[in-house]
């Protein structure tokens, strides 16, 4: 059948119904409700708190600076915010809807700043372009009966314990943590599971799952536009995207300011579970899924924490993982040079504090949800922690930014090499076999089902 016939058929079959309401008020329900929703989903945009944390943040603001940090100049920015903070002052909803279009389409017109440092480097927009400049290790031959799945057991573990440690404080300085808490040592208040790193993991596994070898960005796409409800910063820009009909990778770039944060970065672990000991299509995998809704440095984070969680399934020394995973970025990458940065001072420092320090100062003009201090951190919360679940896990509490999406890469890669039975039980205690999420017919999950279905996804691309 056609559309048109279609459509036909649906007109033909309709009678004039007599209504009980008058027009006018059935023309008012719909519409208030449809401006309540738009309302709400626009002030977000200048002013919100973190659910886990309850730090604000002001996505209008950080839309510029994201674009500033991509070496573009947006012109009258002053004015822009200006107008969307008087508005959002004023309860002036029209005003705040036209201030924060003009604010997005100013980021989308925004002028190639020459100046920038973001210029001198190297920028890699395919995987072909990314495995050209660097020599990926050959796969490593593992055991993938039962210790495969307890080192992907350990590791979504953690990364669920990471992400609920982390969740409580993101969004805060490295001092103002230190003044709450001092260290970190535990859960600040009762945890749970809810995170948004792992919903789009398992929308990549499920992908897997239904094409193996097949799968490509767009079969993960559609598990997000399936499953996944809403998403923050660059993930909300690329369902937007997505539903419009842009597939990766014009998802993740198109309107998207937000392009090189953290939202790749804090999912690529998963890449190193489906592909345990094979850096090359863990790091391909990680590529295409950071395609989505990122791209550039934004997809070399991904990728990072990819390469670190396969190497670990063979790689027990945690600084040499550190190492063989930043030798394995781009050299003339921005990114390199961030996890560089970290590495030197790692090196060069005997506390964790004092490498984070001039890293923090450095890297002080990017939001704490961009990818580069976070990856710092990363490099940093391993070196120094060295093998220590506990010490691990406090220096990412420590550095404070996105502690839960720092954590949870980082614990999964610290499981992977360590195995379940090295976690614990303070930790794992709270939570049991029970992983509740927001996705979509995914809603409570057992951890220990989840693992087992990650290391069957792994074996079967193994053969």
């Amino acid at each position: 059948m056609r559309a048109w016939e279609f459509e036909r058929r649906i007109r033909d079959n309709q009678i004039p119904r007599v209504l009980a309401n008058d027009n006018e008020v059935l023309w008012e329900e719909q519409a208030t409700d449809v401006d309540d929703r738009l309302d709400a989903a626009v002030k977000i945009y200048w002013g919100s708190q973190v659910p886990g944390s309850l730090a604000r943040e002001v996505l209008a603001v950080a839309a510029i600076q994201a674009t500033e940090n991509l070496g573009m100049k947006v012109e009258n920015a002053d004015r822009l915010l200006m107008d969307g903070f008087t508005a959002i002052a004023s309860d002036d909803i029209v005003g705040l809807h036209r201030a924060t279009h003009a604010l997005y389409e100013g980021c989308r017109n925004a002028k190639v700043d020459p100046s920038s440092d973001y210029w001198k480097f190297g920028l890699y927009d395919s995987f072909e372009d990314y495995a050209r400049a660097v020599s990926i290790p050959e796969p490593t031959s593992l055991d993938m009966g039962d210790d495969l799945l307890d080192r992907i057991h350990a590791g979504w573990m953690c990364q669920i314990i990471g992400g609920a440690y982390g969740t409580c404080v993101e969004g805060y300085t490295t001092d103002n943590i230190r003044k709450a808490y001092g260290n970190v040592e535990g859960y600040v208040r009762k945890p749970n599971t809810y995170n948004d790193d792992i919903t789009y993991e398992l929308a990549l596994l499920v992908a897997y799952e239904g094409k193996g070898r097949e799968t490509t960005n767009h079969d993960i796409a559609y598990e997000w536009m399936s499953r996944i409800g809403f998403g923050w910063s660059a993930e909300d820009m690329a369902l937007r995207n997505l539903r419009c009909g842009i597939m990766p990778p014009e998802s993740g770039r198109f309107n998207n300011p937000y392009r090189e944060w953290i939202g790749a970065q804090m999912r690529g672990a998963i890449c190193g579970q489906i592909y345990p000991g094979n850096p090359f299509m863990a790091a391909q995998a990680a590529f295409h899924d950071g395609e989505i809704s990122h791209c550039h440095n934004g997809i070399l984070g991904e990728v990072f924490n990819a390469l670190l969680c396969s190497m670990a399934f063979y790689e027990r020394d945690v600084r040499k993982l550190v190492e063989d995973a930043i030798a394995l970025i781009p050299s003339d990458s921005q990114y390199h040079h961030v996890v560089s940065l970290a590495l030197e001072q790692c090196r060069a420092n005997d506390s964790w504090l004092d490498a984070w320090r001039p890293c923090e100062k450095e890297l002080e003009r990017y939001n704490w949800v961009h990818a580069y201090p976070n990856a710092a951190i990363e490099v940093i919360a391993l070196w120094f922690g060295n093998g220590d679940f506990l010490r691990t896990l406090e220096i990412c509490g420590g550095c404070g930014q996105d502690v839960d999406c720092v954590a949870a890469q980082v614990m999964t890669v610290w499981g992977t090499m360590f195995g379940f039975e090295a976690i614990p039980s303070y930790w794992v205690e709270p939570f049991g076999d029970r992983l509740d999420t927001y996705v979509r017919d995914m809603k409570v999950l057992s951890i220990r089902r989840l693992s087992e279905r990650t290391a069957a996804v792994a074996r079967s691309l193994a053969e």
